[in-house]
């Protein structure tokens, strides 16, 4: 496998605390740096279950990949802000319940972009699992390239996974799916997640990571999120805490982090 590129390498700034880093650290991978990590203890001394909660968004994320695959028979997959690569990504999800599934990550940030070519390692022979370079801002863009891959005549998964909490104007969230929903032919599904201010202590940790210096995340409430899903149907159970989507353990319990898969009429 070829080395990174020097000039995404440079733009790294191992000193300044990085969203996909603090992640990674929640998520307990090793792609993060010392700042990273301070920043990540920072917002769980005030916010323990925040740990938790990244723990749950990948779990979310393989239930809602799995029933859009073998249930609702979605092959094509579009993941923007998709982070960086842990374990049971969305390709990996798909493919193992439909060899032939296409999958197009988007993210625009530094060091997601020096471990592309470990997202990119197709589970099969049959699919495909490319990448686009892309801001979320820009969903024109991410459509065209995006293109390239996935055929539009036909339904595609469009997944924001906890990434729409670093936009601070909900006006220019709906705007962001909105733009991007429209470009979906029927049968498409939208799946959506994000932190919400449910608690005084979630509010405490995201005042703590701002704090300490990581880029704001803003809690909105579920009935904002709600406004995500206008003109779309959503499956049961709808909008709920992410560990109570469709929950596979009989003691699941909610948690400050709002989800729901819904299709396009």
């Amino acid at each position: 496998m070829a080395g990174p590129d020097p000039e995404l390498a440079a733009k790294l700034q191992p000193d300044v605390p990085h969203a996909a880093r603090i992640w990674n650290y929640w998520m307990g991978g090793k792609d993060n740096f010392q700042s990273d990590r301070a920043a990540g203890d920072a917002v769980a001394e005030v916010y323990p279950e925040i740990v938790v909660m990244a723990q749950q968004s990948r779990v979310f994320l393989v239930r809602a990949v799995r029933h859009l695959a073998a249930e609702a028979g979605i092959r094509q997959f579009l993941d923007i802000g998709t982070g960086l690569p842990t374990m049971q990504n969305t390709h990996a999800v798909a493919q193992s319940i439909a060899p032939d599934s296409r999958i197009v990550y988007v993210d625009n940030d530094p060091m997601v972009l020096v471990h592309a070519r470990a997202l990119l390692a197709n589970t099969t022979t049959e699919g495909v699992t490319t990448y686009v370079p892309a801001d979320y801002h820009d969903p024109e863009k991410i459509l065209a390239e995006a293109a390239q891959t996935l055929d539009f005549d036909q339904p595609i998964a469009v997944m924001f996974m906890g990434v729409l909490g670093y936009e601070p104007n909900l006006d220019v969230v709906r705007s962001i799916v909105e733009r991007t929903m429209a470009a979906m032919p029927s049968g498409s599904y939208l799946v959506l997640w994000d932190g919400t201010d449910t608690s005084p202590e979630v509010v405490s940790g995201a005042e703590r990571l701002a704090q300490s210096g990581g880029v704001p995340y803003i809690l909105r409430s579920p009935e904002d999120l709600d406004t995500c899903f206008t003109g779309l149907t959503k499956v049961e159970p709808g909008l709920v805490p992410i560990p109570l989507w469709r929950p596979e353990e009989p003691d699941a319990t909610g948690i400050d982090a709002y989800g729901a898969v819904a299709r396009k009429p």
